[in-house]
């Protein structure tokens, strides 16, 4: 791992499952980064590692979060990548969670330390998770998924996932993707289409789907009740949003009337994106 991954300890793990979610391009309304720290904290994941940012990310970019008190520093936390564990013992189904931050460099160099990383904790499965903003209604709950198998992609759409047809630009999944198959991992990419008019949120819809459907899929339990009633409760909040706005109205409409389910229209991406806190009350 050329000393890119440090390890307070090694996991024994069985056929493991890595999945990672990431904040970045690819974190539309925090499904990516969102879903796996609901994940680590409802499962209770143990953290035992952590990425060395200086080769992958810039601090001009991504600059260190820091913590002042009373004139004291007391933490640092520059961008990178964490990992915890779960043992199949507790859910079924040994499991390694990658949160973390998209890296502005070096994505191949990444991609080698992670893999590296995989085949020496045992992972035999990887799953990342994205968002992307798409001419879809809130309401709406649509998977797209890339996978590195027929027989895998076989299984996904029969839990509804669909086919991705796109070209263009690519996030850091794409890149682990491609390498991953290349070095005999079964892996997949699963996206959740997102509305344009919600930035600024998190669609905790989409992950009380999603939490479902990764464990099913990954043979693991996951507790997603929380999610579903905190959604809920976020589902009264816009439609009331809505009804005080002909503005909004008109645009979710057009939505509602031109949306074509499970593809992403690059070209219309900055059309009538709507920001849902300008709508809210500030009192």
């Amino acid at each position: 791992m050329e000393n890119n991954i440090e390890l307070t300890y090694t996991p024994k793990l069985n056929e493991a499952l890595l999945i990672v979610g990431l904040d970045g391009w690819g974190n539309a309304l925090d499904v990516s980064k969102g879903m796996v720290e609901y994940m680590i904290r409802k499962l209770g994941a143990q953290p035992f590692g952590k990425i060395n940012p200086d080769p992958f990310y810039s601090f001009d970019d991504q600059r260190p979060v820091v913590e002042v008190e009373d004139g004291i520093l007391k933490t640092l936390d520059p961008p990178g990548g964490y990992f915890y564990t779960v043992s199949s013992a507790l859910v079924g189904r040994d499991i390694i969670f990658l949160k973390g931050t998209e890296p502005n460099l070096r994505w191949f160099n990444f991609t080698d330390s992670v893999l590296s990383f995989c085949h020496a904790t045992g992972v035999k499965t990887i799953i990342s998770i994205g968002g992307m903003y798409d001419n879809v209604l809130h309401t709406d709950t649509i998977i797209s998924a890339v996978a590195s198998s027929k027989e895998l992609l076989t299984k996904l759409k029969k839990k509804k996932a669909l086919p991705i047809n796109y070209k263009g630009p690519s996030s850091i999944h794409s890149t682990l993707h491609f390498e991953a198959k290349k070095q005999g991992f079964e892996c997949l990419s699963l996206w959740c289409h997102c509305p344009f008019y919600l930035q600024g949120t998190t669609h905790f819809g989409h992950l009380s789907y999603l939490g479902k459907f990764l464990s099913e899929f990954g043979g693991f339990e996951l507790d997603t009740e929380e999610l579903s009633i905190t959604w809920k409760d976020s589902c009264k909040q816009i439609q009331s949003v809505i009804d005080k706005n002909p503005e909004l109205q008109d645009r979710i409409n057009e939505i509602r009337k031109t949306k074509i389910k499970g593809s992403l229209d690059i070209s219309k991406k900055h059309d009538k994106i709507i920001h849902l806190e300008d709508f809210l009350d500030p009192g």
